[in-house]
């Protein structure tokens, strides 16, 4: 059953001088519980892409459905984790997972076991009652996650959620997502510039082209989970990096 369906989507964005094209005639699926990531050049329309699907945006041609409903504004069943983790430093870390309920009137009874359940699977029991201040880095975007899956949405929309992160918290972190995913199994749709770690992560990566933004490549990662971090190593992963990268290969416009 497909959880995404995109056709002939495009996005334009009007200046002084006329218009710029930052997505031309996209069209792919996402199956449910798939974790598909993209990657591309900056400036392809990854993020605008996204924000179009997260309701944020609205697309100028084309149609973007979820569970074949279209994608017409903000809504409900969509969680959304942004580079930053954008926590309020004034509530606490329960409050800050808890927001979306509070938000959407959803009330907090019936929601609050289901919170702390979230906060032990990404490894943060016992700091429900901390603030942002007092977490790391790594330990924030757990909570960005824990925030974006409260309300049990149908797909979760990753913008570089760990494009911040020093090289080893990174890692890390690519752990604890596969961990989540593997245990959530919730539709996924991943926004990257590295192309290891959309390797390491998804089960497809669509590669995109300079703006503007088309998908040019659908590459599927056939290797099993879980899949350790020792994985980048072994003989069967670096064909499926050098297959994307080599698609950049002339401009060099993509992480290592």
């Amino acid at each position: 059953m497909e959880a995404i369906a995109v056709q002939e989507l495009s996005k334009l964005y009007p200046t002084r001088d006329g218009s710029v094209h930052a997505l031309q005639q996209i069209s792919f699926s996402v199956s449910e519980g798939e974790f598909v990531a993209v990657v591309g050049p900056s400036g392809c329309g990854k993020s605008t892409l996204l924000k179009i699907l997260a309701g944020i945006l609205p697309a100028s041609k084309g149609d973007a459905r979820l569970r074949g409903t279209p994608i017409t504004g903000p809504r409900r069943d969509i969680g959304v984790v942004f580079q930053s983790p954008v926590l309020l430093p004034w509530r606490s870390i329960l409050d800050n997972v808890l927001l979306p309920i509070d938000v959407q009137r959803l009330g907090r009874d019936g929601h609050l076991k289901v919170a702390m359940d979230l906060l032990s699977l990404v490894g943060l029991e016992g700091f429900e009652r901390r603030y942002p201040w007092e977490l790391s880095g790594g330990m924030q975007q757990r909570v960005a996650i824990t925030r974006a899956l409260i309300h049990d949405p149908a797909m979760l929309l990753m913008d570089e959620p760990f494009g911040a992160l020093d090289a080893m918290t990174r890692e890390q972190m690519n752990l604890e997502l596969q961990r989540i995913w593997l245990e959530r199994k919730k539709t996924v749709l991943f926004i990257t510039h590295s192309i290891p770690e959309a390797v390491f992560l998804a089960d497809r990566v669509l590669v995109m082209t300079p703006r503007p933004g088309r998908i040019m490549d659908d590459v599927q990662v056939k290797i099993p989970r879980p899949r350790p971090l020792e994985v980048m190593n072994f003989p069967e992963f670096a064909p499926y990096v050098h297959c994307i990268r080599g698609r950049f290969s002339a401009k060099g416009v993509l992480d290592s």
